[in-house]
């Protein structure tokens, strides 16, 4: 793959910032300023999962043992590993990326590619984290929420640490070496991953009149509790973002609810179920 194509996905998320940031006006949620544009991605991103990635997944799981899907997942997620060791030097965790290199080592020499997990079995701990985790270790805590193209529900932080990591050679380049090799190699790990929350669907639409509310609000609380932060709906810290919105924004009001604590842990689920389940796509 070229650099050309590789800058590719980076430039899409870049316009995506930019796009969303033009269409901020007065927000109900102030997490949320977005919601237009996030609201029209949405339904994007539904339709593109609707009638390729889900009917797609569906053949997949029809015609592989669930062994031949786990194995697939494991190698996938021996690449996540490469990147969380980077990242944990960058949060300045030693101990933490020396655990991600050790879990690499081990999957990928008696784990056969990454393909067997041994390296958790072997107490070795799988505390995967991304860019947006290291600008949040770093200052950056609160972020407006922002639905991705194709990658679905994210953040302003979260969705730039994406496109760095997509404009760089990670070590996939080992696997593929041109576009058509790369569109292979995604589109395995995007059906094999989308296969995994195919009995999360139904559940979804049944547990919210608004999925698109309910998923935000999830995935937002979620991310709150990865970084040990407070629930962002009764977070008082200054939002970076606010810092390029308009003055209107500033002053929003206090956020929307969020979902009712019997349905809390089921909203996280979902959310990241459907957030890596998007990502995939």
């Amino acid at each position: 793959m070229t650099r050309k194509h590789r800058l590719l996905p980076a430039s899409l998320l870049a316009g995506s910032l930019l796009l969303a940031g033009c269409a901020s006006t007065h927000p109900a949620t102030p997490q949320d300023p977005y919601e237009s544009f996030n609201r029209s991605m949405y339904a994007f991103n539904d339709a593109a999962d609707r009638w390729v990635m889900k009917p797609a997944a569906q053949g997949y799981h029809a015609i592989t043992p669930g062994p031949f899907r786990t194995a697939v997942g494991n190698f996938f997620d021996n690449f996540k590993d490469v990147y969380s060791a980077a990242n944990n030097l960058l949060q300045a965790e030693p101990e933490k990326a020396l655990n991600d290199i050790m879990r690499v080592a081990l999957n990928s020499t008696f784990g056969l590619f990454g393909l067997i997990d041994i390296a958790t079995p072997a107490g070795l701990k799988n505390n995967k984290t991304s860019l947006g985790d290291t600008f949040a270790h770093w200052g950056w805590k609160s972020s407006n929420y922002l639905v991705l193209p194709f990658f679905g529900p994210s953040t302003v932080r979260d969705g730039l640490g994406l496109g760095v990591a997509l404009g760089i050679n990670g070590p996939e380049r080992l696997v593929y070496h041109n576009t058509n090799e790369a569109i292979a190699f995604y589109g395995v790990y995007g059906v094999n991953t989308r296969a995994r929350y195919l009995d999360l669907d139904e559940s979804l639409y049944a547990a919210a009149l608004d999925p698109y509310s309910y998923i935000r609000d999830g995935y937002l609380q979620m991310r709150a509790r990865q970084l040990g932060l407070p629930n962002p709906t009764q977070n008082d810290d200054m939002n970076i973002d606010d810092l390029v919105s308009s003055p209107a924004n500033a002053s929003a009001p206090a956020a929307a609810a969020a979902p009712a604590a019997n349905n809390s842990e089921h909203a996280e689920a979902s959310a990241a179920a459907h957030a890596e389940a998007s990502a995939a796509q």
